[in-house]
């Protein structure tokens, strides 16, 4: 029998340990910049400046005004586990966004590293380089009182994980994504952002409140938030249900100045705007979560933006509620709030006898029970009523008795609410239609068709729309500019993260351009990297871009539609592929049969 050989217990190289942890500190330039930038706020720095070449693959520089390093403070700074950042060996009272000493001992060990610091008071600054973990000694040089961090050739010492990164626009993206997220945590600090020598972000010191808007992009549709519960404190701002996304890039949460993506937090987000946002819509939000140290661990992930909760229920409790409550208040209650329609309040609207011909009006209710709400026309609807695309006809329209009769969701007589209508089909069943999920359905299916015709017949606009983005979001769009051109829009770059919008599709005409700019450039930004030669891949994003086309373009929930409309409506969806839901999946209509109403009102059991 053959012995098996016994494997030798070794104990690593510095090197190589450093190499190993470095992979876990620093997985793409991003989170190099994130570590250097956490450095530069905790040493008190009111002003910063970033700059990344190629994504940060080839140099990233942060220049700071904080405090400074000594000679010897720049030799410990690169020996790992060196921290000045803990006051004591207990873990629980750390309030700086870093404490680990594990950043640039990683940086240094799989990159060109370069750090030039100068105390105040200091007659000149020090310059110590660390080439894939060999430490230059520190050198009298030239520079400000701070700091300045100059990483170059980053992973040229692990080119296994060189490999794995995405392309200079994708890890731009990220990098950018980092520093709108440490930007939010510390607005008493002046910060630059330089892609390849474009400005990306430019911020004064500034408000938490003028910093949010500047970071969400949204300056008057903000609800202040602020309520406290067995010592935590949420304060921040959130949009309203009508300011949403379609992702949740938008969503920023700090827990004690440092940014987090915790996923209790997200779900808490999640249930606290479930009912008041369409599925598949994302809230925009900036908040900050204030809990005592003794009841949080930092400590669970090197990149630290993973947390554990002493109070997990206490803490989602906090969130669900004052976010419940935020939104459930009403225009008067102070703030830039969204009033929520009460459907205890709800109203019936029947169309007056002259939007239809004399047999099919019904018969009008008596004035003190329902009110009409079609004595005029509602020509904001006009644009979205007129891609209903009706048929011409030269006899009179069909009569309500015709409509049950030949047609499966039968007659129209009423809308409640503005958004649903109500009808009556041949053999007496309720129909209730959604018009708005049914519309997107329509103008989805048109668009689908138009694109497999090969043309998406389009509208060019008489004033072109200018819609401002952060720069990786313009970048994506402008990367993907033949394949939205093909969609029907045409699209050019503006200056910096701005993005002019030249045409749209004809059936979206009167839609909202820079909300379908915004929902598009997040849609494909989930993947940045996609291009048209990933095809299947590329398509599905393109079938997903199509989708949220079509419900910008779709007739809105709160229209009030006329007989002709909500008929015309009706008669499409049943000629229409997939009508049965919306391009999100929710159902566009439900029927109540004669016995589901009977014993809804227990007349049968």
């Amino acid at each position: 029998m053959e012995a098996i050989s016994r494997p030798v217990l070794r104990r690593l190289s510095h090197h190589v340990i450093d190499l190993i942890a470095a992979g876990e500190v620093i997985e793409r330039p991003a989170a190099a910049l994130k570590e250097l930038v956490e450095n530069a706020i905790d040493a008190g720095a009111t002003r910063l400046t970033v700059a990344l070449t190629a994504g940060g693959t080839q140099r990233i520089e942060v220049v700071d005004n904080g405090c400074g390093m000594s000679p010897d403070d720049l030799l410990l700074a690169v020996e790992r586990h060196c921290t000045s950042k803990l006051t004591d060996d207990t873990l629980v009272h750390i309030r700086t966004l870093g404490f680990r000493g594990e950043a640039l001992p990683s940086i240094g060990a799989s990159a060109r590293l370069a750090l030039t610091s100068r105390m105040a008071g200091s007659e000149t600054a020090w310059c110590l380089r660390v080439d894939g973990g060999v430490v230059t000694p520190p050198v009298p040089a030239s520079g400000p009182q701070g700091t300045r961090v100059v990483v170059e050739d980053l992973f040229f010492a692990t080119p296994a994980r060189r490999k794995f990164l995405k392309s200079a626009r994708v890890e731009s993206g990220h990098a950018e994504a980092v520093m709108r997220r440490l930007a939010l945590a510390a607005p008493h600090c002046a910060m630059r952002l330089l892609l390849d020598d474009r400005v990306a972000l430019d911020l004064p010191v500034q408000s938490v409140l003028a910093r949010t808007q500047a970071i969400l992009g949204e300056t008057d549709a903000l609800i202040a938030i602020d309520e406290s519960r067995q010592g935590m404190r949420l304060t921040g701002y959130i949009g309203g249900p009508a300011c949403t996304r379609a992702t949740t890039a938008s969503q920023f949460m700090l827990v004690n100045d440092r940014p987090v993506s915790d996923p209790m937090l997200k779900t808490a987000v999640r249930v606290a705007y479930r009912s008041v946002i369409d599925p598949g819509r994302q809230p925009v939000l900036a908040l900050q979560l204030e809990v005592p140290m003794e009841r949080l661990d930092v400590n669970v992930h090197p990149a630290k933006t993973e947390l554990r909760f002493a109070d997990e229920t206490d803490v989602r409790g906090l969130v669900i509620g004052s976010l419940q409550r935020a939104l459930g208040q009403g225009a008067g209650a102070g703030g830039h709030r969204i009033a929520l329609r009460a459907p205890a309040r709800a109203r019936i609207f029947y169309p007056p006898p002259e939007t239809r011909s004399a047999p099919s009006t019904p018969a009008s209710p008596p004035s003190d029970r329902i009110q009409s709400g079609f004595s005029e026309r509602d020509e904001a609807f006009a644009p979205a009523a007129r891609r209903l695309d009706q048929t011409p006809q030269t006899a009179a329209p069909p009569s309500a008795e015709e409509e049950r009769k030949h047609y499966p969701l039968g007659a129209p007589v009423a809308q409640v609410l503005e958004t649903y209508i109500i009808s009556v089909a041949e053999d007496g069943d309720l129909v209730l239609v959604d018009q708005h999920a049914a519309h997107e359905r329509l103008t989805h299916e048109k668009l689908l068709s138009q694109r497999h015709e090969g043309h998406i017949r389009v509208q060019r606009l008489l004033l072109p729309e200018v819609m401002d983005l952060p720069v990786h979001q313009a970048e994506t769009l402008l990367h993907h500019t033949e394949a939205l051109a093909r969609l029907g829009l045409e699209i050019e770059a503006f200056g910096g993260g701005s993005v002019l919008l030249r045409t749209m599709p004809d059936l979206l005409a009167g839609g909202d351009p820079k909300a379908l700019l915004r929902d598009l450039a997040e849609e494909l930004s989930e993947d940045p990297d996609l291009g048209p030669r990933d095809t299947t891949a590329f398509d599905r994003r393109l079938d997903a871009a199509i989708a949220r086309m079509a419900c910008h373009g779709s007739i809105r929930a709160g229209r009030r539609m006329n007989l002709d409309e909500m008929s015309a409506l009706l008669r499409q969806m049943e000629q229409t592929p997939r009508a049965a839901t919306c391009s999100h999946g929710r159902p566009t209509w439900l029927k109540l049969s004669r016995s589901e109403l009977e014993r809804l009102f227990g007349r049968i059991r």
